[in-house]
């Protein structure tokens, strides 16, 4: 009710008259109604003033604003103010100081719309906490009602931790912070998350300020990763890092926590300013290389897991968390480069022989090609000089091939130990990788592991024959096979080439001698020694030439009377012995069958 402690009564009023039920008195009845509104409070429709909450049950409130008569409003419309009670005091909006039947008409709803937007900017400018009513979902978040307007609060931004089910927040009064308004189009973004942040911002600060290195605390497993654990420490989360699970190789985090278990983890490092907090869980128990054998020593034996592979080698486990690299090249004496998968898998129980042994640095090294003998220690008595075996083609160079007789056992056939006869560009052009060839050693590189090979050795060298049957200025028939800027390749009998420079491919007739040309060539120049035999066609003719002038100038000068000399016959084939045509019969048969095969 109105204060009228400060309402003057009549001086002159007749109180007994007006007990006795006599109203002549000279007070008229409308000096009584301005002193009786006198005592109550100035309003106008539409005003929003403030009000006291009297009396209140499940539909209504009535609101109290020092009027004549109180006001009734609904209860719906403080639906977001679950505390709300008698005495409290709200604000109304006034739609009708006296309707029909005499009421006055207030509306909470319509004041709070009247003042929203600005309570709305100021909260925000203030960075106020407001309540709000979560009235329904929407998409992708719900809608609250904040000082009469609808604001939005996204899904994301409702707790730290992923929101499942949302209708449990429906009808529910809460404290946000207002985060966006879009003053354009009167938009308003509200978050309780962000209330929940600063709070454990605060415990993060409080909790990181008592931490120190080393500490061990009891935590909370509250996810697990493909890269670690997140540990809550209560209040503030730290993470142990899938190699400080354990001592051994971890692959997935599973295998050693679960979600909600309860673990002591020590504290690794912290980061004050971004709130990280590094924590280990394998650290607390002893490191195994601490507990290794004290009697295991280099060449020992030792048998484990392959826990990792790499091109270069693979990682060992012979104890959990005690691990050796056998490196490729101490797979395998071969020396080809090859990768370790060619010869085992993760997973693979191997044994091995330990190479390298360092305890303070807690590395091994480990081989498995000592488990078997060094193929290369009895290396002369193995493939002596002179002896003949089949190997395989590896690799080609320029110069020659690679081939491996075993695995272990490499060696080099020169591009010129391939074929006596037959000049090679390219050892592509002789055979292919993966093939199997015939070798003869010729020399051991015991430092190197190297075996110096042939192939042509396999046979006599037929240039022991050649060498009596294209003897210096005997003629042959060849046929030119490959034309070169300086001279071309004459293909001879028996498989044997030979070769001639232009001035030596003239024809009699002045012509130069074509590719596939079949034709008569003397011999010029034989070298055994670098297989070479120089041709020449124009010299056969030119020596007649000169053989007939020099035979004119002799007949001019003999006496008249004297006989002529006997004709000298230039056939080398008329000198060469029974045993020489022997030995070209069974090379040429030899040479044929060879290219048959």
């Amino acid at each position: 009710m109105a204060d009228l402690k400060n309402v003057a009564p009549l001086e002159d009023f007749d109180w007994e008259a007006y007990a006795k039920g006599d109203n002549n008195t000279e007070v008229s009845r409308e000096a009584q109604e301005e002193a009786y509104a006198g005592s109550l409070n100035k309003i106008n429709d539409y005003d929003v003033v403030d009000g006291t909450v009297i009396a209140m049950n499940k539909r209504e409130v009535v609101v109290n604003i020092g009027f004549k008569s109180d006001g009734i409003i609904p209860a719906s419309e403080f639906r977001y103010n679950p505390d709300l009670k008698v005495g409290d005091t709200v604000e109304v909006y006034i739609e009708n100081q006296e309707d029909k039947k005499g009421q006055l008409i207030l509306s909470h709803k319509k004041a709070r719309a009247s003042r929203s937007w600005d309570r709305v900017n100021q909260a925000m400018e203030n960075e106020e906490i407001v309540k709000g009513f979560v009235k329904c979902r929407t998409k992708g978040g719900m809608i609250v009602d904040v000082f009469g307007i609808e604001a939005f609060l996204p899904g994301s931004q409702i707790d730290v931790k992923p929101i499942r089910d949302y209708d449990i927040f429906v009808g529910k009064t809460m404290e946000f912070q207002i985060v966006k308004i879009n003053q354009e189009y009167k938009n308003v973004v509200v978050s309780h998350k962000a209330l929940i942040e600063a709070e454990l911002e605060k415990q993060k600060k409080e909790i990181i300020g008592r931490l120190e290195k080393g500490q061990v605390l009891e935590g909370t497993v509250k996810n697990i990763t493909s890269y670690g654990v997140f540990i809550d420490l209560g209040g503030v989360d730290g993470l142990i890092h899938i190699t400080d699970l354990s001592w051994g190789r971890v692959s997935d985090p599973k295998e050693v926590v679960e979600l909600d278990q309860k673990i002591n983890v020590v504290i690794l490092d912290f980061d004050n300013e971004r709130k990280r907090i590094a924590l280990g869980l394998k650290q607390l128990t002893p490191h195994p290389w601490d507990a290794l054998d004290e009697n295991l020593k280099v060449g020992d034996h030792v048998k484990g897991k392959v826990v990792v592979m790499a091109d270069y080698g693979a990682f060992i486990e012979i104890a959990p968390g005690i691990e050796g690299l056998i490196h490729v090249s101490e797979m395998s004496w071969s020396q080809h480069l090859r990768s370790a998968q060619d010869f085992m898998k993760v997973g693979d129980e191997v044994e091995a022989v330990i190479l390298t042994l360092d305890r303070d640095e807690r590395k091994m090294s480990l081989g498995i090609k000592q488990l078997k003998d060094d193929p290369w220690e009895n290396i002369e008595e193995r493939y002596p000089i002179g002896s003949k075996h089949t190997a395989k083609v590896r690799n080609f160079t320029n110069f020659g091939i690679f081939v491996e007789i075993e695995e272990g056992i490499d060696g080099l056939i020169h591009i010129s130990d391939l074929s006596w006869t037959k000049k090679i560009k390219h050892p592509s052009e002789f055979t292919q990788i993966g093939a199997e060839i015939e070798v003869c050693v010729l020399e051991i590189d015991k430092n190197n592991r190297r075996l110096s090979l042939g192939h042509k050795q396999l046979e006599e060298n037929p240039w022991d024959v050649f060498e009596t049957v294209f003897t210096q200025d005997s003629i042959h028939e060849g046929t030119i096979i490959e034309m070169l800027d300086k001279g071309a390749v004459i293909q001879l009998e028996y498989g044997v080439e030979g070769f001639a420079t232009p001035k030596h491919l003239v024809k009699e007739d002045g012509s130069q001698a074509q590719l596939n040309e079949k034709l008569q060539f003397k011999v010029i120049e034989f070298n055994k020694e670098s297989h070479r035999i120089f041709l020449s066609h124009s010299r056969i003719y030119e020596d007649v030439q000169r053989a007939e002038a020099r035979a004119e100038k002799k007949k001019s000068t003999r006496p008249a009377g004297q006989k002529e000399d006997a004709p000298v016959i230039q056939n080398q084939a008329a000198s060469t012995t029974l045993g020489d045509i022997d030995a070209l019969a069974a090379l040429k048969a030899k040479m044929q069958s060879g290219d048959a095969e």
